[in-house]
Formats: C-alpha cells, sequence, structure tokens
C-alpha cells in the first residue's frame, strides 16, 4: 500500500503509534510505503538541479500527475510484486483522482481511499485560504518573483503576516484558520504538527491551485496567455481533467468532513456528482459530521470512525 497527501510523510505519524494511519495499517499486516512530495525536506534532491535554482521549483501538481506519482507507484509495484492499495489526502487525493482520469497507474491499483477529497475548491470558506487564492491569482509572481514558496522563509513569512491582518483573518489558532474547526485533535499533536507544517513548495504549484479556486473547473495550469497555453498544450485554453473518465469498477472510499473549510462539503458533492455513474458496490461514501481536514490525519477518534473502515474496505477489495 502506499499513502501520500500534499506534504511529507511525517504527517501520517504525527499522532502516537495506535494512533498514527500508517503504523495500524502496518499492525494490521498491510506492507506501508510513505512518500514525500517534491520540495519538502525529505525530498529536495535531483540529478541535475539545485533546490537554489529556479528552475528546480518550475512544477505544478500537473508534474505529480505525469511524473512523480507514476514512478512513486512503479517502485512499489516493482518491489513487492503487487498492485497497491492507494491512501491519499488533500493533494494526495487531487493527485490520484487527475491521473485516475488520465488513465494513468490504473493497472497497478487496486483500491483507492480518499480522505478530504481536493477536487473542485469554489467553495473553499478557509478565509487564509481564499485571502490567499485571490493574492496568488492576481499578483503573487510579480511581488515575489519566488520560485520557491518557503513559508519559513522572510519574504513569504511577511505575505502571510499581512494576509493575517486582514479583516476576517484570524491566524492565532492558524490549524484552524488553514483547514478548519477540527473536533478531535489534541494540543500536543497540533504542536508537532505546526512545527511540521506548512513546507516549500513551488509558487507556480500555489498559482495553479488558486486558478481552480478561481475557475470552478479541474484543469491543468493556466500559463495566463492563448499563446502560452497553445504553445504548451496545442490549444488556447488549458486542458481539463474529465472526473468521469475514472473507470466505474475502480473501487473508492471516500471520506469527508462538514467542518472542513479547505475540502468543503459542495466541492466534494460537486466530485461526487461527476463519480454518480461509478458501480455502486466499488464507491464508498463516508461523511462525518464533525470531522475538519487535520482531523482526518492527526484526530484521535480517526482510528475508529475512519481507519477501520479503510482496512476493512480493503481487505474487501481482496
Amino acid at each position: 500500500m502506499q499513502i501520500v497527501d500534499g506534504r511529507d510523510g511525517v504527517t501520517w505519524l504525527q499522532n502516537s503509534p495506535e494512533q498514527s494511519p500508517a503504523m495500524i495499517l502496518a499492525d494490521n499486516g498491510f506492507d506501508v510505503w510513505i512518500s514525500n512530495v517534491r520540495g519538502t525536506r525529505y525530498s529536495r534532491r535531483h540529478v541535475t538541479l539545485d533546490p537554489n535554482s529556479p528552475d528546480y521549483w518550475n512544477w505544478t501538481w500537473d508534474d505529480l500527475v505525469v511524473h512523480d506519482l507514476p514512478t512513486v507507484i512503479d517502485l512499489v509495484v516493482h518491489q513487492t510484486g503487487q498492485k497497491i492499495h492507494y491512501i491519499g489526502h488533500s493533494m494526495g487525493t487531487l493527485i490520484a483522482l487527475a491521473s485516475f482520469s488520465e488513465g494513468r497507474n490504473l493497472d497497478k491499483v487496486k483500491s483507492a481511499a480518499l480522505l478530504s477529497p481536493v477536487a473542485y475548491l469554489s467553495h473553499m470558506t478557509t478565509a487564509l485560504g481564499v485571502k490567499a487564492a485571490r493574492a496568488f491569482v492576481s499578483e503573487i509572481t510579480t511581488i515575489f518573483g519566488l520560485a520557491e514558496f518557503n513559508p519559513r522563509g522572510e519574504p513569504v513569512s511577511n505575505f502571510l503576516k499581512a494576509l493575517c491582518a486582514q479583516a476576517g483573518v484570524d491566524c492565532y489558532d492558524l490549524i484552524t484558520a488553514l483547514t478548519g474547526k477540527n473536533c478531535c485533535v489534541n494540543a500536543t499533536t497540533v504542536e508537532h504538527f505546526l512545527k511540521n507544517e506548512p513546507q516549500s513548495t513551488s509558487t507556480k504549484n500555489l498559482v495553479h491551485l488558486s486558478q481552480t479556486v478561481r475557475d470552478g473547473v479541474l484543469s491543468k495550469y493556466d500559463y495566463g496567455s492563448n499563446d502560452f497555453n497553445q504553445a504548451h498544450y496545442g490549444e488556447t485554453k488549458p486542458p481539463k481533467y474529465n472526473l468521469t473518465n475514472i473507470p466505474h469498477d475502480l473501487p473508492l472510499f471516500l471520506s469527508y468532513g462538514g467542518q472542513d473549510a479547505l475540502s468543503d462539503v459542495q466541492d466534494v458533492e460537486t466530485l461526487l456528482d461527476y463519480l454518480k455513474f461509478h458501480d455502486v458496490d466499488k464507491l464508498h461514501i463516508q461523511y462525518i459530521k464533525d470531522f475538519a481536514h487535520a482531523d482526518f490525519i492527526i484526530g484521535i477518534t480517526a482510528k475508529d470512525i475512519v481507519y477501520n473502515q479503510i482496512i476493512s474496505f480493503f481487505r474487501n477489495q481482496g
């Protein structure tokens, strides 16, 4: 099995061993592989490029779909000789859905569990996220000229402070400002989480995510002009990811929360509408009224409510 998040793999090990999803899965007999998204602290090497070079950061989640996810899945399948069960959270769900819609990796994936699924972001309610998305789409690249978006670096830190000073944004409780009001995380875990997060990504990647917020569609990166898009895609508008192309017999487990400010209920319902023709016995949907975004990976009740359900789902797929 492989588990993926929009951050580094430590995310899956923040809680005690009895409550961390990676350890729970391993204790239940699964061979667990945790991947790190490029740009995070454990994934900053490259065969030719240096992280201090802007070229290193010239990517968006499109590149994770085309290059990174297939490479990691190929590695796991080659090492184990088995198809994988996939678990993704947040951006880990986005790249999986986009990948499946393009027919990638399907011959190597047995099933997929998607927690706080992100595909559509138009109804995102986190005040900090909404303000940031507007800034990224309109002006961020000209303000910074930064290829790496490092939240711990001075330019980005100053930008975030400016956002937090705006009306309606309360960053005193940062995890709530980012993810919504999580019901079931304890203070110690949140402290560990915030020491680890947020991590570097490419500015271009955040612009792409912000385009998704603005446009209400799931498409490849928009280069901002008909000519540039034509040069990259052979058409003036970036191609859309058509989620109705996801095979109807691919076993999917989707779990989402009623308090999630990033993966908003309305946006998840838009995603589910694209999956409405999925085979009924292959689509398991779980709605947890009190959960927000972080509850799915660091919530102290997630083992009983979510992970045990995922384990049963995986075992039912053979």
